[in-house]
């Protein structure tokens, strides 16, 4: 699957790593939905994922699309292995929205958390804090 500048999949530790840039709007989120659902359908092995909003400076979404697209990966992951997916989030809106998902998908196989600091998230997923550098 050939992926976008913005998304990397470290098929050796199994984390993927999503640095969206400008704008995050219902399409943005669907085609990295489409990404990771891909992802799964070619394998069955969990995978982890990171997503870097820093860089994102526009947000264009409302409660009823994130409560749809939560409920959908919920639903869509339901009896596959846990997976983490961190969240690092800076602007307000995006972590407002990130803890709506961390709500939405609580109790279920995707255990997500919001966080401010890259060394957290790191050690949360268990990776070297590096991979989850910005690129420049």
């Amino acid at each position: 699957m050939k992926l976008s500048p913005e998304i990397e999949f470290h098929q050796d530790i199994r984390l993927l790593v999503y640095r969206p840039k400008g704008l995050i709007n219902e399409a943005e989120i669907n085609r990295v939905i489409g990404v990771i659902e891909g992802i799964e359908a070619a394998s069955r092995e969990p995978f982890n994922r990171f997503s870097d909003t820093t860089d994102a400076h526009e947000v264009e979404l409302n409660f009823q699309y994130v409560i749809e697209a939560s409920l959908h990966r919920r639903l869509s992951h339901k009896g596959r292995v846990p997976v983490k997916s961190a969240i690092l989030a800076t602007d307000s809106t995006l972590i407002h929205y990130a803890r709506m998902l961390a709500l939405l998908t609580e109790g279920s196989s995707i255990k997500v958390r919001v966080f401010q600091d890259r060394k957290e998230a790191a050690q949360w997923l268990g990776v070297p804090v590096e991979l989850l550098a910005p690129k420049s």
